[in-house]
Formats: structure tokens, C-alpha cells, sequence
């Protein structure tokens, strides 16, 4: 009962292997390692994809190989935690948003199956093939960190670097710090030098990546990891086999680990996005870095904290409201405008960045109680595993899998590392972990074969009734499944191509500089028929589809930029830019009724919104009303709640009015706010100064703050245009 865990090569001679086990392990191998190298998939499509087909392959081979058996199978309370979840979300589809609502208890579906199938497959003699497949699909996910990071490799699309297939390198780190405890697991049970040697590289290359990324959340449980796994290890020494590495084994492993952090976290990036973060050239570095921020005085007032304040303030007053109910599964992102402060407008998230509070605001009681009893299974799972013994053949397995599940909960307080395919797909599987350990436990504690040891009179495990007839019906059930899974991902595929394809059309028309050109009206005819198929595919995509919208405007196509702004509000009928925005096409149509209630609509949600103060001073002046248009730009700019839009109106205003004090102001705010257009504000501010107010001191200062913000190449242009008489004087 001793024995140390087998290694996986031995598990790879076994016969019997079980085959269920297998396509788990290629799932959680393959989600994280494989990445869409173009723009027309996001990735987490793609992974979610992986995930879903991989755990119905699993079930369907599962109830395959179980068609004619009798046998009970195993069942854990633990189980009703996310189907609770999932009979929520189907429920909520009926009174909140129908769509979301749908994905929510798609995505439980997928978790509960990954959790009961890991609970009825996984044994002592199959562990270490599982903590492969978790720790080389961080290999591969790291290796493309590496790189990234190293050489600016670019197969991947995605946003902050070094991402690798996840987008954003947050996710990356989110997931990669989760897998740690499995890759120590594995250099545990290394056995022989050489195999020592290559675990031990191996897992320290993918703490390398996590450095890499500078994820905050990520490094204090690195640094939670760096307690807690040591801890393990001397404790469950003998049932991991430790007390059978020689000093030179442990200096061996030491040593690599260590060599690695050092030599290749020294290493400068080669990476220009990431020099120009002015966060660190090398791993070391960026890891200082970012740990000394976390008492940056103003991080939570200016810095990413600060806009994680802002969804968390506007979580909790949502929680307040519905306590009970939520506002519905997945439905955060449309009502979080109604709860944001007076001036706030973020809605360019679609996630609360604290798993906690989203699901207490959507989900209400039964959020509460979900949460409240996972914390519970967890603390007596800690207990059981402590009161078991350091010889306890299960303990090692069952606090690696803790420990891993703390490092989860810890990201998940500043990020969504729930709804990342990857990431919650290793939540299903280390639950499972634990709900199969208890079962073998509380087995042989009422006399069973499960095969470990231990005692308690506290029990999670129970028996499922099965026969041919449950076989048949749920093998035909996961059937239907794949096709339902094979339909959605299509229609996922299709309208995600279709939607970046016109975006990218959108951007290279704009980019162009002239977008009127009749040479681009065929471009432009195909990028709406894809626009327009998109929408016709999945009119609840809100992350992309404003884009094209936000082009077409620029050009002055407004009606096809509002049916596309209004496709987005009839989903997500709260969010004010976009209210502001149909506001602004029907005023700049002719449409000034509807113009002024879509104004009302974005006023009674957020009424000193910087976007809704601009569109009341812009009709006002279309309407006529220019003495009070100018008197709220000027009010408005006083308060500080000002955009781009309302800065160039009360220039305008000004400039009408001959109020040279509000076109001053205006133009000073937009040089200050907009640095790219400094140079022609402090130009006309000059102009103002010298031709209305003579004032040829402030002219002469406002002409040479505008040769002072022009680039070099440029400021012998920009001072030709200043005035013969003050051009000298410069």
C-alpha cells in the first residue's frame, strides 16, 4: 500500500489500459497546445471545440464499452454542484437573456460530463497518464510563450504578448500556474537520472512562461505553489517514492530547475510589443516588476486595477439588487451598464474579471450555493487528506489535485479562468481526481475493493444504478450531442469568419485614407454581405460586429452603420456608446425624433456618461439651440466628463459664438487628451490668440507648443505655417 505511484511508461505497457482515459488525456494535452494561426477563429473557440468533442469521444466510449454491463457505476455529491448550475442556467433562458443563458448550461453540461467521467475511469493506475497530458499540454502551450517572448514568433494571432494560443497572456498564465502541482507530481515519480533530469527541465521551462507573461494573479500563487508543493512533497515522501532519490538525484533536479530560471529568465526579449511595455526586457525583470506593482499607490486609481474596481463596484451593487435571482446565467455583461456609478461607462468587458462575484451576480442563491459547498468539499477533502497519513497511498494524489485547485481559486479572484475551455476543463478533471479518490477511500472503509486506505464516517460516494437499457439511451443521447456540438461549432466557425473578414475589410478601406474611392465599392458590398450573413448566423455577437459599424460611419455611411448598431442593441440593449452612437446616425440622417429617444434611452442608464454629455451637446447645436449647447459643453468640460466628440464641439460652439474662451478650452483638452492632434489644436489655439483676442504672447506660446509636439521630420513644416510676424520670435 506503499508502493510509490507508477510512472506512465509503465502504464503504457499495461494491458487493460483504459481507452476512456486516453481520449481525456489527448483532450487536456491538445486544448492548450493547439492554437488557430489566422484572424477568422478566435482561439477559444478552437479550444472549445477540443474540449467538447473530446469529452463526448470519451463518453461515447465510455457507454460503448458498458452496453452490456450491470455494474453500478459511481456517483459523488460533488455532481450536483454544477448541474445545479446548468438547470439554473436552462431555466434562466426562459425570463433572462435566452442566448447566453443557453451557452452557460452548454458549458456546465461539458463540465459535469468531464467530472462524472473522470470520477468513474480514473484509478491510481492510470494518474500519472492524466498529470502527462496536463503537463505536456503546458509544455507546448509554454513553448509557444518561449518563443513569442524570445524571437517574436507570430503563428498565433492575439492580443498582450506572450499569449501563446490563449489571446491574452493573462488566460495563458492562468492556466499554465494551474498545471504546476501535476508537472511536480510527475518529477516526483521520475525515477534515473536522465528522467530526472528531463522532468525537472521541463517544469521549470513552464514556470519560465508564467514569468514571461508578468500575470499578477498567476504569480502570487506561483508563490502560494512554491509553499505549498515543497510542504507536499517532505510530507508524502514515501508514498511518492522521494525517499529513494539519492542526494545526487535531488541536487540533480534542483540544480536544472534552478539553471533554467536563471539562464533563459536572463534572457532579453526579442519581442517589440513587450520592450515597449517598459515592464522588464527579461523573465526576472518582468517578474520584479510586476510584483512591485502590486503596491503601486496608483494602481487602483489609474492602472489595470482600476478598471477591475469599476466591474467590481458595479458587480456588487448588481448582487444587492438581485439577490435572490441574479439577473440570469451569462447575463452580466448585458445589465452591468444599469449598475455602473454616475460617469462610469465600461463596457467594453464582457466579464466581471472575479469568477465569485459573476456568478453570485448571475446566478444568485443557487450561486451561493455552489460556491459554499465547493468550499466546503474542499476543506473536508483537506481534512481527509491530512488526518489519512503521510503514508497514505491516496494522499499525494488527492493534495496535488488541492493544491491545484487553490492555485485555480486564487486567479480566478482577478480573472474568468471558468470560461476558458482549457482552463475549466482542468477544474472538471482535478474535481474528478478527488471525487475518485474518495470513492476508493470510503470503499475500503465499508469493506469494498476500491484499494486504498483510510476511514471515514463522512460519505460523498454513492452507487448508480446501470444496465443495457441505461447504455442504450445514453449512448444515443451523446450521439445526438455530437451532432448538436458539430452544428454549433459550424455555425460558430462561420459567423466568426465572417465577422473578421469584414472587419478587416472595414480596416483596410479606412486605412487606405480614402474610403470614397470607387475602387473599393466592391470591397465594400462584399464586407456587408458577410456582415450581414454574420448577423443573420449569430445576432448576439457583440465583440466584433460594432467594428464595422464604428468604419461605416467614419465614411459617412450611416444607415448601414445603425441596422448594424441596432442588431447589437436588440441583444444588448444597455450599452451606451452604442445607444449614443444610433443617436448620432439618425441626427446625421435627418431623423431628429429618433435621434432625441435614443438620447433618452442612453440618458436614463448613464446620464454624465462622457458619450451621452457629447450627444446632448451635439443635437442641441443641429437643433438650433446653440446658446444652450454651449453653456452645457462649457459646464461639461468644467466637470471633467468630457470624450473626443464633446472637446471638438465646444470648439465649434466656441468658434460660433465667438465665446474664444470655450473653443480655447476645447482645443487645450484635446491636445492634452489627444496627442495626435496637439499639433493642430496649439496651431489653432495660436491663430485665436493672435487674429481675435491680439494677444500675441499666448499666440506666440501656443505656436511654439505646436513645433514642439510635432515630430522632427515634420517641425520645420509646421513652422512655415506659422505667421510671418511671429515666426522669427520662435
Amino acid at each position: 500500500m506503499k508502493a510509490p505511484l507508477p510512472g506512465a511508461a509503465t502504464l503504457l505497457e499495461a494491458s487493460g489500459l483504459d481507452w476512456v482515459v486516453v481520449v481525456l488525456t489527448l483532450t487536456l494535452l491538445l486544448a492548450p497546445a493547439v492554437g488557430v494561426p489566422f484572424e477568422e477563429m478566435l482561439q477559444d473557440t478552437l479550444k472549445s471545440t477540443v474540449v467538447s468533442f473530446g469529452a463526448l469521444a470519451a463518453a461515447a466510449l465510455f457507454f460503448w464499452n458498458r452496453r452490456k454491463s450491470s455494474e453500478p457505476l459511481r456517483w459523488h455529491a460533488v455532481m450536483w454542484l454544477p448541474l445545479v448550475l446548468m438547470a439554473w442556467a436552462l431555466g434562466s433562458m426562459v425570463w433572462s437573456h435566452t442566448y447566453l443563458g443557453g451557452v452557460e448550461a452548454i458549458r456546465w453540461f461539458v463540465f459535469s460530463l468531464l467530472l462524472w467521467l473522470g470520477l468513474n475511469t480514473f484509478t491510481r493506475d492510470n494518474l500519472a497518464l492524466v498529470a502527462q497530458g496536463i503537463h505536456w499540454g503546458a509544455v507546448m502551450a509554454s513553448l509557444w510563450v518561449v518563443l513569442q517572448f524570445l524571437v517574436n514568433f507570430n503563428l498565433f494571432p492575439q492580443g498582450p504578448n506572450p499569449a501563446s494560443t490563449f489571446v491574452n497572456r493573462n488566460f495563458f498564465a492562468e492556466f499554465a500556474v494551474c498545471t504546476v502541482a501535476f508537472s511536480v507530481w510527475l518529477l516526483a515519480s521520475a525515477r534515473g537520472q536522465d528522467q530526472i533530469a528531463m522532468r525537472s527541465l521541463f517544469m521549470a521551462f513552464n514556470i519560465l512562461a508564467i514569468l514571461m507573461t508578468g500575470t499578477r494573479s498567476a504569480l502570487a500563487a506561483l508563490l502560494m505553489l512554491a509553499i505549498a508543493l515543497p510542504l507536499i512533497l517532505y510530507r508524502y515522501r514515501r508514498p511518492l517514492g522521494l525517499d529513494k532519490w539519492t542526494r545526487k538525484e535531488a541536487l540533480l533536479a534542483m540544480g536544472i530547475a534552478l539553471a533554467t530560471l536563471l539562464i533563459m529568465g536572463s534572457v532579453p526579449t526579442g519581442n517589440p510589443k513587450i520592450q515597449a511595455e517598459n515592464r522588464g526586457l527579461t523573465a526576472i525583470e518582468r517578474t520584479y516588476f510586476r510584483v512591485a506593482s502590486f503596491s503601486a499607490d496608483d494602481e487602483f486609481k489609474t492602472g489595470s486595477g482600476s478598471v477591475r474596481m469599476v466591474m467590481w463596484r458595479a458587480t456588487g451593487r448588481m448582487i444587492l439588487d438581485r439577490p435572490l435571482t441574479g439577473v440570469g446565467a451569462g447575463a452580466w455583461e448585458v445589465d452591468v451598464p444599469l449598475y455602473q456609478e454616475p460617469g462610469e461607462q465600461l463596457e467594453t468587458d464582457f466579464y466581471a474579471h472575479n469568477e465569485f462575484l459573476q456568478l453570485l451576480a448571475e446566478y444568485g442563491l443557487v450561486g451561493w450555493l455552489f460556491l459554499m459547498g465547493l468550499l466546503a468539499y474542499l476543506c473536508i477533502a483537506t481534512w481527509r487528506t491530512w488526518m489519512a497519513g503521510p503514508d497514505e497511498v491516496e494522499a499525494p494524489v488527492r493534495a496535488l489535485a488541492l493544491v491545484c485547485l487553490a492555485a485555480l481559486l486564487l486567479v480566478s479572484g482577478a480573472g474568468f479562468p471558468w470560461r476558458m475551455a482549457s482552463t475549466g476543463a482542468l477544474f472538471a478533471i482535478a474535481l474528478a481526481l478527488l471525487a475518485a479518490s474518495d470513492s476508493r477511500l470510503e470503499a475500503v472503509a465499508t469493506g469494498g475493493t476500491g484499494g486504498g486506505t483510510g476511514t471515514s464516517d463522512l460519505r460523498f460516494s454513492a452507487r448508480m444504478p446501470w444496465g443495457p437499457l441505461h447504455a442504450q439511451v445514453a449512448l444515443a443521447a451523446t450521439c445526438a450531442c455530437v451532432l448538436l456540438a458539430a452544428f454549433i461549432s459550424d455555425r460558430a466557425a462561420q459567423s466568426e469568419r465572417k465577422i473578421v473578414t469584414a472587419v478587416k475589410i472595414a480596416l483596410t478601406i479606412s486605412a487606405s485614407g480614402d474610403p470614397q474611392n470607387p475602387r473599393w465599392n466592391d470591397g465594400k458590398a462584399r464586407m456587408l454581405t458577410l456582415i450581414r450573413e454574420a448577423i443573420a448566423i449569430n445576432p448576439h455577437y457583440r465583440k466584433i460586429t460594432p467594428m464595422v459599424a464604428d468604419e461605416l460611419a467614419r465614411w459617412g455611411d450611416w444607415q448601414n452603420a445603425m441596422w448594424i448598431w441596432k442588431s447589437v442593441i436588440e441583444s444588448r440593449p444597455f450599452v451606451v456608446a452604442i445607444l449614443s452612437n444610433v443617436a448620432r446616425g439618425e441626427s446625421f440622417t435627418g431623423h431628429a425624433e429618433e435621434a432625441v429617444k435614443y438620447l433618452a434611452r442612453a440618458q436614463a442608464i448613464q446620464p454624465d456618461a462622457p458619450s451621452v454629455r457629447s450627444l446632448e451637446v451635439i443635437l442641441l447645436r443641429q437643433n438650433g439651440q446653440i446658446d444652450r449647447a454651449a453653456s452645457l459643453a462649457r459646464r461639461y468640460l468644467n466637470d471633467g466628463g468630457y470624450d473626443y466628440d464633446l472637446v471638438n464641439a465646444a470648439y465649434s460652439l466656441g468658434t460660433q459664438t465667438g465665446d474664444w474662451a470655450l473653443a480655447i478650452q476645447g482645443l487645450t483638452l484635446r491636445s492634452k487628451g489627444w496627442p495626435a492632434q496637439a499639433v493642430d489644436g496649439y496651431m489653432r489655439m495660436g491663430s485665436i490668440y493672435l487674429q481675435q483676442l491680439k494677444d500675441e504672447t499666448q499666440a506666440l506660446k501656443a505656436f511654439r507648443a505646436a513645433v514642439d509636439a510635432a515630430p522632427d521630420a515634420y517641425k520645420e513644416a509646421v513652422r512655415q505655417k506659422v505667421p510671418q510676424a511671429l515666426r522669427s520670435k520662435l
